[in-house]
């Protein structure tokens, strides 16, 4: 049992129904009556009944509610300890594949941990979005905006991309670097293919410095982001067209920390790094 299904216990009582509790948590409703009926099998008790076509408390329903609100004091008061150290502190994870955690934040992280003492950094990383949980990470970066969930999310910023092929004849048809089947709704995959090139592919990652390398190699064609593009758009070598598509960046923010002095910083940080790329 963690916090974060005791918090659906109490919002099904506050808002009566588990379509309430749902949109008061951002969540889907199954995934609300789930975890509800997760919990009362691991209590052994029936914690809700429907009168009137609402959820009302059982009696060891009520008593768990009990609980929930003392936990819910002691949550805010651990919180606030935070206001009584010398400076702002906190330790916080952030999520995001590895190209965004090595080309983007991490260059910039050493400036922020040296304002603040107090702060500890961890980062997710992954070739792939790593999972967002209220247990695995505070902060996502993420290159796909999730239908749903319960926390907030906001807007960073847009990545272009670029098409490189070779600029002059090569004595073989150049490699055509593609991505994974899996990414086929992104807008580099469906460029390639609106081109006709993905199909006729025979190389694929999900590891785009690999595809970097291949294109740095003046044998291969391959869509980059333009954080990875650097000294390749002043190649004569290579040709860049820009894509009419961009990548939307986004950040998730579990909820709990958007009132956190110590998280507000973080989050600031985030968006500084991506501000080169802020549009409007």
């Amino acid at each position: 049992m963690n916090w974060d299904d005791l918090r659906i216990v109490a919002a099904i009582r506050d808002e009566g129904t588990f379509a309430g509790a749902a949109m008061r948590l951002r969540m889907d409703e199954t995934t609300v009556g789930r975890r509800l009926k997760r919990i009362e099998r691991a209590l052994g008790v029936r914690l809700f009944e429907a009168i009137d076509g609402l959820r009302k408390p059982t009696e060891p329903g009520e008593r768990l509610l009990a609980h929930v609100e003392a936990m819910a004091g002691h949550v805010g008061e651990i919180s606030r300890l935070r206001e009584k150290l010398p400076g702002l502190s906190g330790r916080f994870r952030i999520a995001a594949t590895n190209a965004v955690a090595e080309e983007i934040l991490s260059p910039r992280a050493s400036e922020l941990l040296a304002q603040h003492q107090g702060l500890l950094l961890r980062f997710l990383t992954s070739s792939e979005n790593v999972k967002f949980s209220r247990w695995q990470a505070d902060f996502a970066v993420r290159l796909k905006k999730p239908e749903k969930g319960d926390f907030t999310i906001t807007k960073l910023g847009e990545l272009a991309l670029y098409f490189f092929e070779p600029a002059g004849a090569t004595e073989a048809d150049p490699l055509i670097c593609a991505y994974p089947e899996e990414l086929g709704p992104i807008p580099e995959t469906q460029f390639l293919k609106a081109r006709g090139l993905h199909q006729r592919s025979r190389f694929s990652s999900d590891n785009i410095r690999v595809i970097r390398t291949l294109i740095q190699s003046h044998r291969a064609v391959g869509v980059l982001p333009e954080y990875l593009c650097g000294e390749l758009l002043s190649d004569r070598r290579l040709r860049a067209t820009p894509l009419p598509r961009s990548r939307d960046v986004w950040l998730l923010v579990q909820n709990h920390l958007r009132r956190d002095a110590a998280a507000r910083v973080v989050i600031d940080w985030i968006r500084g790094c991506f501000q080169e790329f802020a549009k409007g």
